[in-house]
């Protein structure tokens, strides 16, 4: 019974480090901060020449991005988006 157990738990790590593997792949990382930062359904900004409308969008980003704990450079790339 004890070998059947070790075997589960064998299974189990081997799967749990197949799954890190795969969320932590370089070329993925981009893709995945982009898949967080739209999870959070960041408000367009689409009002022309509005500098409120401007100054609460840029509010509003910031508060995701600060959730996120980006870095200058993400801000850049996301908030581009």
């Amino acid at each position: 019974m004890a070998g059947r157990g070790n075997a589960q738990i064998a299974d189990a790590l081997a799967t749990l480090a197949n799954i890190v593997a795969r969320d932590h792949q370089p070329g993925r990382e981009d893709e995945m901060k982009l898949e967080r930062f739209m999870k959070h359904k960041p408000t367009l900004f689409t009002e022309g020449y509005a500098p409120e409308g401007a100054i609460k969008w840029v509010e509003e980003v910031e508060i995701i991005f600060e959730a996120m704990g980006c870095t200058e450079e993400n801000k850049i790339t996301l908030g581009t988006y």
